[in-house]
């Protein structure tokens, strides 16, 4: 069986903090998502990040693609717009009441090179959707989402209900008791070791959190193993956008 792994069981994905990455973390939590530089300079001082690092980093950030400028301010591209959107969705997920009933994703298209299936493959993760067997995909349907309308073009979609008892299923496509674990290394680190008087290990802990929650299947309450994290970790995450807004000029989150 293929599950959905991230980190092993109670490891923190703590990754070093460049300016690149502390922009982006700012400007994927800004609504909407742009910075005059003064502010940006302003904004990033508390993470050790002087003015001329910072400008490096913005032209090197154009010349990629990362984001658009505008006279002085500088704005998110178009393609970490829609993963802004995939963080706000998963630190705000919207649900609805399952019914029992589960969304079924099979792959009907064949003759794809390993770039085109590690690509659908992404996608179909993306959607929360997890890999039964080669090809076919599963999940609750509790997500308030159509599907994408190219996906056509490569699988079929229906709704099923499996005989088989729907917290086992579930238990085979994702490995929740390693999230949970996780959830909970996170929560300790963000609670007791990254102090608020150290603002770059707080961004640096809190941009793993927003990594962990993008992985989380967000299955129907009665599919989660007892005292399920997910819920305290965004509140955790919540509670950091209000301490970072004493620190940035406009309100903003983190992103991942």
């Amino acid at each position: 069986m293929r599950r959905n792994v991230s980190v092993q069981p109670g490891e923190v994905d703590l990754r070093p903090l460049s300016a690149r990455s502390v922009v982006l973390s700012l400007l994927l939590g800004a609504h909407p998502p742009e910075l005059p530089v003064k502010d940006l300079v302003r904004a990033v001082e508390p993470f050790g990040i002087g003015g001329s690092t910072l400008r490096a980093a913005l032209s090197r950030m154009v010349a990629a693609g990362d984001l658009r400028r505008t006279d002085s301010v500088h704005r998110l591209s178009d393609r970490l717009l829609a993963r802004q959107r995939r963080q706000d969705d998963a630190v705000h997920p919207r649900t609805r009441a399952w019914d029992g009933d589960w969304e079924m994703v099979v792959i009907t298209a064949t003759g794809r090179g390993p770039a085109e299936r590690a690509d659908l493959r992404a996608r179909l993760t993306a959607l929360r959707l997890a890999e039964l067997r080669e090809g076919v995909w599963l999940r609750p349907a509790n997500l308030p989402r159509p599907l994408p309308d190219d996906l056509d073009e490569v699988a079929q979609h229906y709704r099923a209900r499996p005989d088989r008892p729907a917290p086992e299923l579930a238990a085979t496509l994702w490995p929740l008791d390693t999230w949970a674990a996780t959830a909970r290394a996170l929560l300790h680190h963000v609670t007791h070791v990254a102090r608020p008087d150290r603002p770059a290990d707080r961004l640096t802990a809190f941009a793993a959190v927003v990594r962990h929650l993008l992985t989380d299947p967000v299955l129907p309450p009665e599919l989660l193993p007892e005292d399920w994290p997910g819920t305290d970790l965004r509140t955790a995450y919540t509670d950091y956008q209000e301490e970072l807004a004493d620190t940035v000029p406009q309100r903003a989150a983190l992103g991942a």
